[in-house]
């Protein structure tokens, strides 16, 4: 359990990082507010966190399925742009001494 809620917060962060700052806020804001029987922060806490957390899944609603059809990469061009280089010949003679 230590380990994944590390990683799961970090990865929430990355994706959307203002939406889980005002998760957090929200959140922590119930809190202290349950906590300390500040029943308008614990409402303000709620409503902050029901807010950002349905924006969130408005916006997961919002994106585009990604196509199915593989990519296909091609390292090489079909033909080659540049003109075909001449042969080289070995010549017969030896260089001099």
């Amino acid at each position: 359990m230590n380990a994944v809620l590390p990683r799961f917060l970090k990865s929430a962060y990355r994706k959307d990082p203002i939406i889980s700052v005002l998760m957090t806020m929200g959140v922590v804001d119930a809190l202290i507010g349950g906590l300390d029987d500040s029943w308008t922060l614990f409402a303000f806490g709620l409503g902050i966190a029901g807010i950002s957390l349905g924006f969130k899944l408005w916006r997961i609603q919002q994106r585009q399925p990604l196509p199915d059809e593989p990519v296909v990469q091609h390292y090489l061009p079909s033909q080659s742009s540049s003109p075909t280089l001449p042969m080289l010949s070995i010549s017969k003679k030896k260089p001099p001494r």
